[in-house]
């Protein structure tokens, strides 16, 4: 049985379904390997014979027989990890714990591929093992560090990759060759068996052909490690994919802070703002000047000093192991001072201030994920200037402590992809997800969007009618505690509805009621408590009686406190009713 053509996880789901073996799959991905004939993409395989050994005997699991590589800077039991720098080659005895849990859910490992050397560098040339080559077009830059992890991907040769990303090695490499790039919030993947770039900045990142398979990649990779002092639990109304909110609210940087390589990448981006307006997004433009003004810092500061410790005996010890570019960077950090680094802390506190105050008002920040994807004539030309164009929009990120998601938004007419990225606050990737995964399909270059998952066990769905829906004033509340959307729902026509001022009041009527619509989030069921004590009267929570018979726990009013208010049961909802306003 032949598999499937594109390595997604929705077709090698059908091909199982269908008595497909892993063996197969295993004996594909080595034909394609082949085909691809590029010595630069693997740094170590996993042997033919065990690679066919393994196949056969994965355990089941929601990654059963998905073939994925990783960056050769994470560790794989039996593979050696280099860094992309052969002097440094060891054996790792036991798989990071990000890999591990790959495994366990019945993953298939291929091997351990190239990257930028000790992940330093966007633009994937920093090797001593030569540049994978481009999947799209040969003559591009493949984007770093992970430049062997988008490859992989790109070429069809695995279903996902990891890759890591200190200040945008997740995400440029994405837009590069056409793919998409998760780069999740701080801590969330366990870094150790990571070798560290800067250790309290590195993410491990996840590569896929759309945005639902990073989406259940990272639902299994994720979560706390016992052993990693930078690791950190998510919220637990955290989730990998939620519903796109129904009043999207981007932000988008001031015109006059837009940088692009060509007329052609600002028409991309301005393309991917348009096709998000006619998804219905409320676009603002925002002043991002702080956070440019910190992502300099990362090569030009305190984060530099992080990186040569972490390499410090190579640095002054064994310097001619380095790449040239490497040990240049490196040796940078060894002359900084202290005192300087504190004021690079209070920048990035002041940076990470307006990302709060930011995400308060709007749901995620749309970016250029780059300016645009260099040759690798441009590269050879200017190393260091065209390696920190491409950080433009994506060295900040990690600094303020943020997620973010790369995904296409199509080419250029000399055939070069573009990418964007939505950015948002530390564990809204679920949101990010949705969002993206609705945009990646309205360009033409995704498939559908999957239906987000319903109530867990421990959530409870309520039904907001006024200024908590998506979009409007007090939705922040809703978020703060944990919420999620679901979707848009109406109640039986037996309510009437009334203006209190900033909000709306809804009674139960024992006549002339209506449908009001409204919507449904799903929140932590420890959060109904303190967010019902957060409602002033005469609001409260009770059961809301749906178009469908069915109920769910929504805001009600007192019928007292309505006694004197306006009706508004005509406009049969509150946007209505704000519209006509």
């Amino acid at each position: 049985m032949r598999p499937p053509a594109a390595f997604t996880l929705e077709a090698l789901a059908g091909f199982y379904a269908a008595g497909g073996s892993a063996v197969e799959v295993a004996r594909e991905a080595l034909s394609r390997i082949k085909a691809f004939n590029d010595p630069a993409l693997f740094l170590a395989t996993v042997p033919e014979e065990e690679l066919l050994a393994r196949a056969a005997a994965l355990p089941p699991g929601p990654l059963h027989g998905v073939p994925f590589v990783v960056k050769d800077n994470i560790d794989a039991a039996g593979l050696p990890t280099t860094a992309a720098c052969p002097d440094f080659s060891r054996m790792p005895e036991e798989d990071a714990p990000a890999v591990a849990r790959l495994l366990a859910a019945g993953a298939l490992l291929l091997g351990k591929v190239n990257l930028d050397q000790f992940a330093t560098g966007l633009n994937g040339t920093r090797s001593p093992y030569g540049t994978p080559r481009n999947a799209v077009r040969a003559d591009l830059i493949p984007g770093g560090s992970s430049s062997g992890s988008a490859t992989a991907v790109a070429a069809g040769i695995a279903a996902f990759s990891y890759g890591t990303d200190t200040a945008g090695s997740g995400r440029v490499p994405a837009a590069a060759q056409n793919i998409v790039g998760l780069k999740p919030s701080l801590g969330l993947i366990p870094t150790r068996g990571v070798v560290p770039a800067c250790r309290s900045l590195d993410c491990v990142s996840i590569f896929a052909q759309n945005v639902a398979d990073a989406a259940a990649v990272l639902a299994i990779a994720a979560g706390p490690d016992a052993a990693d002092p930078y690791g950190r639990a998510a919220p637990s109304s955290w989730r990998t994919m939620e519903a796109a909110p129904p009043v999207l609210r981007l932000a988008v940087p001031e015109q006059a802070q837009l940088l692009f390589d060509t007329p052609d990448d600002a028409a991309l981006f301005a393309g991917a703002v348009a096709r998000a307006e006619a998804m219905g997004a409320k676009v603002t433009r925002v002043d991002i000047a702080p956070f440019l003004a910190v992502a300099r810092r990362l090569y030009d500061g305190a984060w530099v000093a992080e990186r040569t410790s972490a390499l410090r005996d190579w640095v002054t010890q064994r310097p001619d192991a380095l790449h040239p570019v490497t040990r240049s960077i490196l040796e940078g950090g060894l002359g900084r001072l202290t005192v300087d680094a504190f004021d690079d802390f209070h920048a990035a506190a002041e940076a990470r201030l307006l990302a709060r105050k930011l995400f308060a008002t709007c749901d995620a920040l749309l970016l250029p994920t780059c300016p645009g994807v260099p040759t690798l004539a441009t590269l050879a030309a200017e190393p260091i200037a065209a390696n920190s164009r491409l950080g433009t929009y994506t060295n900040f990120v990690n600094l303020c402590d943020l997620s973010a998601l790369a995904i296409p938004a199509g080419f250029r007419a000399d055939g070069v992809p573009a990418g964007v990225t939505l950015v948002g606050p530390a564990f809204s990737e679920g949101r990010l997800a949705a969002i993206g995964a609705a945009m990646h399909h309205a360009a033409g270059l995704g498939p559908m969007p999957p239906a987000p998952a319903e109530m867990a066990a421990d959530e409870i769905g309520l039904f907001c009618i006024g200024a908590h829906m998506s979009g409007l004033p007090l939705n922040g509340q809703v978020l703060g505690f944990g919420g999620r959307f679901l979707r848009a729902a109406r109640t039986a026509p037996t309510y009437r509805l009334y203006d209190l001022g900033n909000r709306p009041g809804m009674v139960r009527a024992a006549s002339g009621g209506a449908s009001i619509l409204g919507e449904i989030w799903a929140l932590p069921a420890a959060s109904i408590g303190p967010f019902l004590a957060a409602i002033p009267p005469p609001l409260g929570f009770g059961r809301v009686t749906l178009e469908d018979g069915s109920t769910v726990l929504g805001f009600q009013a007192e019928s007292e406190g309505v006694a004197t208010a306006p009706e508004i049961t005509a406009r049969g909802g509150w946007r209505a009713h704000l519209a006509a306003k």
